[in-house]
């Protein structure tokens, strides 16, 4: 048995045909695979499965896929699930949308699986890289804990959405440092995941709602630091 075998995969569409495709690849190549057809059943689902990926069309009847992602990513046990969105829509809007309530990555269809599958690998080979980094960081009044996903702020816990952690925990580890919105984009979302430059504008807008305003600093025509002074 591979190391495959034990990764759960979580495969959400309302169409049967994409379904039965993705599920034969999936189990083709050792994941363990359960299936929804609407994202009230995929919440659900999720819950019990507690999957590792979770492949997620946009466009689907009772609840649309950005609704279910912002469900699933309030959902404590899934705080690390990889959310990939699968859609024919290819209008900038939904992409935005998709990266907004904290999708890892964004595929859109028709979906080739060795390409799919490739992705899902990059992931976690990504995750992998991160996991050897160091799990804590004292910074100014923030204690910013990668193992929980956690921040605490003067005694005060926040807990933010994966993506909004990695980009504070990025650049408050490089401190005072500043980064181009395309140097965040490789960084946090990674080389083969297309991403708006606009989706780093949102989520340094959320990380700032969250923790205030006297961390990160925009630097006008450049980009972004995280302010030690």
């Amino acid at each position: 048995m591979s190391e495959k075998s034990k990764v759960r995969v979580l495969v959400v569409d309302d169409e049967p045909d994409i379904i039965d495709l993705l599920k034969y690849n999936l189990e083709k190549e050792g994941y363990e695979v359960e299936t929804a057809s609407d994202g009230v059943k995929a919440v659900k689902t999720a819950i019990r499965f507690k999957p590792e990926v979770i492949l997620l069309d946009i466009m689907m009847p009772l609840q649309d896929g950005v609704e279910t992602c912002r469900q699933l990513r309030e959902i404590p046990d899934l705080k690390s699930t990889f959310i990939i969105f699968l859609t024919a829509r290819s209008e900038e809007y939904s992409e935005v949308a998709a990266f907004d309530v904290g999708a890892d990555d964004y595929i859109t269809k028709p979906i080739k699986p060795r390409a799919l599958l490739s992705r899902i690998a990059a992931l976690f080979r990504r995750e992998s890289k991160k996991e050897k980094e160091v799990s804590q960081i004292k910074i100014k009044d923030l204690v910013i804990d990668r193992t929980s996903y956690t921040i605490d702020q003067s005694g005060k816990t926040i807990t933010l959405p994966k993506k909004e952690f990695e980009l504070l925990y990025f650049l408050a580890k490089n401190p005072n440092m500043v980064f181009s919105r395309d140097d965040l984009l490789q960084n946090i979302w990674g080389a083969d995941v297309f991403v708006l430059a606009r989706t780093v504008d949102v989520h340094i807008r959320k990380v700032r709602e969250k923790i205030g305003d006297d961390y990160i600093t925009t630097v006008k025509g450049v980009g972004y630091k995280f302010e030690l002074n």
